[in-house]
């Protein structure tokens, strides 16, 4: 869409709709003129006055600016940004609904791609409704024309920083941590010059991770430094990509945040950069249901695809006689056997494998296995599915941060036998379109 088309619709009346249904992001499905229109912040069985802001061929996208029938499930928004942040989108709507919204997503997913539906439905998991995000990159920019530093996410449809105060969702230590935060960035010589925070949260500490754009003076090194001493948090810088994250702050001890699972009496390392739920109290759930889920036995092994650093082969191998982990990553294999020597855990085994190319002539895929763990990335996993029946497993747990891959990925493990017993979803991201959730196949 052009300057011109943006400008002509700025200009346009807002126009009157009647919400029929729910996207599976949260927006409210309307009719005009023939036309679907997507209108964020509306509700079925409300009737709003919505503002076009995008005009396709076959539907259109509208925001709501006023609420002339409400639906019983609207709240008002905890968070006094809802609305101009594009960090969170269903604030509007109340918790359980969400949970419900979500777990319909699934449903659809399910019938569309792998025409499936589990013998039973898992209660959904769900814990609080605010301050659980642990990992997070915020934006930082500094604006000339208005002397002032905006910290924090983009706006809604926008590639500008939202001007945010605190940010509800997020750990409390950092989400009313966001005013310091801009105080400090603007207190810098280069403050013009650092265009993103890494966040990460382990149970006892903070890390903060500076991109830098330019060399930094000592002063404002030691400002940065200075800013996480007072809160017993770890300050890293970032001169250019990733392989150049170092600690400045604390100088001593190593470069790791940790987070407990006292189910289980493990505690996880981690380094700031690497991928962890962001969701400390759903984990613990997630892991708990999983096991629950895939009931390893201790004669028996198990293999855990996509295992990171260990999130869930440790918890398995509590319960297994032996537990192999495969991930892409070589430095995640080395976190996963660092944290198994930290809890002193000796029946695991991990390897480092490119899950989505031929894996079929290692020697780890030869070895047979009782159960079954996947946690893919968002694209599933079309090509490790194809080769799971080969491992002979009679349970699978999948855990999925996508409905619709698992979906897909469903159809295909009822083509090789397996039939799904139990799915739900799991309330990962709070507040937020996205669906975590799982699922049990077993053999038939």
């Amino acid at each position: 869409m052009n300057r011109k088309q943006r400008d002509r619709l700025k200009q346009q009346a807002p126009i009157s709709l009647e919400i029929t249904g729910l996207s599976h992001d949260g927006r409210g499905i309307g009719h005009h003129d023939g036309k679907i229109v997507f209108v964020s912040g509306a509700l079925t069985g409300e009737t709003v006055e919505a503002k076009v802001t995008l005009v396709r061929s076959k539907y259109d996208e509208a925001d709501t600016v006023a609420v002339l029938k409400a639906s019983p499930i609207r709240v008002t928004p905890p968070c006094q940004h809802f609305g101009v942040c594009g960090g969170c989108s269903l604030q509007h709507i109340e918790p359980n609904a969400q949970i419900l919204l979500k777990q319909q997503v699934l449903m659809d997913q399910f019938k569309h791609f792998g025409h499936l539906e589990p013998e039973e439905w898992l209660p959904p998991l769900a814990f609080g409704q605010g301050g659980y995000r642990r990992k997070a990159r915020l934006g930082v920019r500094f604006v000339i024309k208005k002397d002032s530093l905006l910290v924090g996410f983009r706006e809604k449809g926008s590639n500008f920083l939202a001007e945010l105060d605190r940010c509800e969702v997020m750990d409390q230590r950092i989400g009313e941590s966001i005013l310091s935060l801009r105080a400090l960035i603007n207190g810098l010589n280069a403050k013009d010059h650092i265009p993103q925070i890494e966040v990460a949260a382990g149970d006892d500490s903070v890390a903060l991770i500076f991109r830098h754009m330019e060399a930094l003076i000592d002063s404002d090194v030691q400002t940065l430094i200075d800013f996480c001493q007072q809160r017993d948090w770890q300050c890293y810088l970032q001169p250019k990509g990733y392989d150049t994250v170092h600690r400045v702050y604390p100088e001593q001890g190593t470069d790791r945040l940790s987070y407990a699972l006292p189910d289980f009496n493990l505690t996880m390392q981690f380094h700031p950069l690497d991928f962890t739920q962001v969701n400390a109290e759903i984990n613990r759930k997630m892991l708990t249901l999983a096991l629950d889920l895939l009931n390893p036995q201790p004669h028996e092994r198990v293999l855990d695809l996509f295992c990171g650093l260990g999130n869930f082969t440790l918890p398995l191998a509590t319960r297994a006689a032996h537990v192999i982990g495969v991930e892409g990553s070589d430095a995640m294999v080395e976190r996963g056997y660092e944290n198994a020597r930290h809890n002193n855990i000796t029946n695991v085994d991990f390897y480092a494998q490119d899950l989505t190319a031929d894996f079929s002539q290692q020697e780890w895929a030869k070895q047979g296995f009782d159960a079954l763990l996947i946690d893919p990335p968002r694209s599933g996993a079309l090509e490790v599915v194809q080769y799971l029946p080969k491992f002979g497993a009679k349970r699978i747990v999948y855990v999925s941060c996508n409905p619709a891959t698992l979906a897909r990925d469903a159809g295909e493990l009822a083509k090789a036998g397996y039939k799904l017993i139990k799915a739900g979803v799991m309330d990962m991201f709070t507040h937020t379109a996205h669906v975590e959730s799982i699922a049990l196949f077993v053999k038939e």
